[in-house]
């Protein structure tokens, strides 16, 4: 079952649309516990659609990432495309590693690092 994370669907889709488009360009976040797990499997599809690089592909790719600043998008999908897909060509999933750090100073909550493998 997914988890909600204590969003509506919007918020949801959203935070996980600016979490996986960062995760893409940076290779490596750190954000709460319950978001690095959800994101694991929208970053995951990504990849695979990465891999199969096509041109119904890449326009999904374009469609779900965002573009934060007038070229990050194209940022985003290109990395996707030619460095990211490139390197996990024999991977057949597991993309990304999440690992624990414990609980955050103002609220406890337990975080996490989520990078690409």
């Amino acid at each position: 079952m997914a988890r909600k994370l204590g969003r509506t669907t919007d918020q949801r889709k959203a935070l996980l649309r600016g979490l996986a488009t960062d995760l893409i360009i940076h290779e490596r976040l750190e954000t709460t516990e319950a978001k690095a797990k959800e994101l694991r499997s929208v970053v995951d599809k990504m990849i695979t659609l990465g891999k199969r690089g096509d041109l119904h592909a890449r326009r999904q790719a374009a469609a779900f990432l965002y573009n934060a600043e007038a070229n990050e998008n194209e940022d985003a999908v290109q990395k996707l495309f030619s460095d990211i897909a490139t390197r996990y060509e024999d991977r057949q999933g597991g993309y990304t590693r999440v690992l624990k750090l414990g609980p955050r100073r103002g609220d406890g909550a337990e975080m996490a690092i989520i990078e690409l493998v």
